[in-house]
């Protein structure tokens, strides 16, 4: 298995893309902390996870708004003591926010997409970074999607969030470097998930 043993963290994990890749990371090996708002969601998830997880695996679930300072704290507290420091982040959560022209849509939801997407993304950064600097090493990934890459007419909160999510891989990737700590993005493109059926 090529990830044993290794700690990974992956954000948005109870439905889609992002319990996709919990479950990659378990079949190679790894110990799996999974988060999402929905505490009920994140816990069947983390049931699914545990029917393919090797003896000796561990799968943690958590409830956690990631734009939430302190909840990403406590999120990350409980993986160092139920885990161990986290090896990989993967910052998957994330949502579209109202769609309509920019004018009219709800400015409430707006500013909230952009935090979900963009703060959602650094403060679980901020905590992985701590734990990786002292050892020199670590992997963090995130989720881009198709707002970095085009225009995305209607939906501009995701859009300009999804912008800033690379531009903030890009700064980090530098500031990291000596450090052992490899940061990138990744837009997997459209995908056959809940998010494609609410563009629809």
């Amino acid at each position: 298995m090529k990830l044993q043993d290794l700690v990974t963290l992956v954000t948005g994990a109870s439905q889609g893309l992002g319990k996709a890749i919990a479950e990659a990371f378990v079949r190679e090996g790894a110990h799996v902390a999974i988060c999402a708002r929905d505490q009920k969601m994140i816990t069947t998830a983390k049931e699914d996870l545990e029917q393919i997880a090797s003896s000796g695996q561990k799968i943690l679930a958590f409830g956690c708004d990631v734009a939430s300072a302190s909840e990403v704290a406590e999120l990350f507290a409980a993986v160092d003591r139920e885990i161990g420091s986290i090896d990989v982040l993967v910052n998957n959560a994330g949502v579209y926010g109202p769609k309509g022209p920019s004018e009219e849509v709800d400015l409430e939801e707006w500013m909230r997409a952009i935090e979900i997407n963009l703060l959602g993304t650094f403060l679980p950064t901020r905590q992985a970074i701590s734990r990786m600097k002292p050892r020199k090493r670590g992997k963090i990934i995130n989720l881009s999607g198709g707002g970095a890459t085009n225009p995305l007419p209607r939906i501009s909160a995701y859009a300009a969030a999804k912008a800033a999510v690379v531009r903030l891989t890009e700064t980090l990737a530098e500031e990291l470097r000596e450090f052992g700590i490899q940061v990138n993005a990744v837009a997997p493109g459209a995908l056959n998930t809940r998010l494609l059926d609410e563009v629809l």
